[in-house]
């Protein structure tokens, strides 16, 4: 089975909430909002990164890489993303036609606004890009905004999406799930929940009142690799769950035993600060103890 945490309703933690009042929300590089920007004039202007090539970043290419030849890890890729710039899509988006000054008839004008995108699993996703190409190649008639990828994840938030996709239609694309999201927001490293002792003490805490349960084993979860364009797999940049537990239960319990029992540690892991803030979403097996 497998269980999503936080629930969609949960409040942003503190820092992340603060971060966000203090950058004025989704904005570019510079802290300007793009709502309400136009297509005319200065705001036609791609970004203000000096002597940029519109290249992706070479750290990132780097640990993605090192990601896909097995010497590198998830963490390694989102370290390198904490640096790196990006590029986020914007649209033009017709306003409403209206009365303007002296009573004389508006025409439509063209607004700005970030695009976000519908993960299979319902959740919103902002797409950014690494290269102005790969973006071009997703939609040509998309402005690319240059920004800071901490930036753009703290748009993210602010646009209430709870993933990155990295590239996305382009040959490695990688998902940047909710904590590491949050991670970047708040310029913090980032571990991955299944190699992350804090959760692994947050689920032992969890199941420590639960006599039929023996034991549990963390691990990565079936969602942590990302089907790549090629066919292949990335062991990692996957949506999700990426976190297993498998519970080791004792033998002689019904099926509504068993139930109640993973309704319950589901309840208790959701509580726990440490657990509802690092972890992204679970899927949870069942095993016999051994006698």
């Amino acid at each position: 089975m497998e269980h999503s945490t936080p629930p969609g309703g949960r409040a942003l933690p503190g820092h992340i909430a603060a971060a966000l009042a203090g950058a004025g929300g989704p904005a570019d590089s510079a802290g300007r909002p793009w709502a309400g920007r136009s297509l005319a004039g200065d705001d036609a202007k791609i970004h203000n990164f000096e002597d940029d090539d519109g290249a992706a970043d070479a750290g990132y290419l780097t640990a993605l890489a090192r990601l896909a030849e097995g010497s590198g890890d998830e963490a390694d890729v989102v370290a390198a993303l904490a640096t790196a710039r990006v590029f986020v899509p914007i649209l033009a988006q017709l306003a409403e036609e209206g009365e303007g000054a002296g009573g004389l008839h508006a025409d439509k004008q063209a607004d700005m606004a970030l695009v976000t995108l519908k993960a299979p699993d319902g959740r919103t996703a902002m797409p950014v890009f690494t290269s102005a190409a790969a973006l071009e190649a997703w939609h040509p008639e998309a402005r690319p905004v240059a920004v800071y990828a901490a930036r753009a994840a703290l748009s993210a938030v602010a646009e209430g999406a709870e993933l990155l996709v990295l590239d996305p239609g382009s040959a490695a694309t990688f998902v940047v799930r909710r904590p590491a999201v949050w991670a970047l927001a708040r310029q913090h490293g980032w571990t991955p929940s299944y190699l992350d002792p804090a959760v692994a003490e947050a689920v032992g805490e969890g199941a420590a009142g639960e006599p039929a349960l023996r034991r549990v084993e963390v691990g990565p979860g079936g969602g942590v690799a990302s089907a790549q364009t090629d066919g292949g797999q990335l062991p990692g940049g996957g949506a999700g769950p990426e976190l297993r537990l498998v519970l080791y239960l004792e033998d002689g319990l019904d099926a509504g035993a068993v139930q109640a029992l993973v309704a319950r540690l589901n309840n208790t892991w959701a509580r726990n600060e440490t657990f509802a803030e690092r972890v992204d979403s679970i899927e949870i097996k069942l095993q016999r103890a051994a006698p």
